[in-house]
């Protein structure tokens, strides 16, 4: 089983690389969120994070967080997938870095679909976790 980590902005792709993978033979959980968007097939990132607009419901961000951490635990691996955004090429934000660095404790072989962006403040950290960088080939994750 592997679980997708990746940016809100990414989860149309999340969706898309969900059913190559199932295609290739591997089961997949994707955040609760992409669920959501894949079933309305609303996928304007801004619908969902209410918090922005409401700090009272920053516990909604909170709850929705512990939930993918309990995916991750639950998975065999992770799948980071990193696109360009607002500029950065290949963007792992700071709720993703969390992820891998769970993943990374509990021990779980830690995939990155694009190159690591050798301008993000957490170049260091990403490449501490030792994670295979797949170059957008899917078919190297090893089931």
């Amino acid at each position: 089983m592997i679980t997708i980590c990746t940016s809100a902005s990414f989860y149309k792709q999340a969706v898309e690389v969900e059913e190559k993978l199932q295609k290739l033979g591997f089961g997949v959980i994707i955040p609760e969120t992409a669920r959501k968007m894949k079933a309305s097939g609303d996928y304007e990132v801004e619908h969902y994070k209410t918090w922005f607009a409401d700090p009272n419901d920053y516990h909604k961000k909170s709850r929705l967080m512990r939930e993918h951490f309990k995916e991750i635990e639950k998975g065999d691996s992770v799948l980071v997938l990193n696109y360009e955004k607002h500029g950065k090429q290949n963007y792992i934000g700071g709720n993703v870095l969390m992820e891998m660095a769970l993943a990374f404790w509990l021990n779980k072989p830690i995939y990155i679909l694009n190159e690591i962006p050798e301008d993000s403040p957490f170049v260091e950290e990403i490449k501490g976790f030792e994670p295979t960088v797949l170059n957008g080939e899917l078919g190297k994750i090893k089931s």
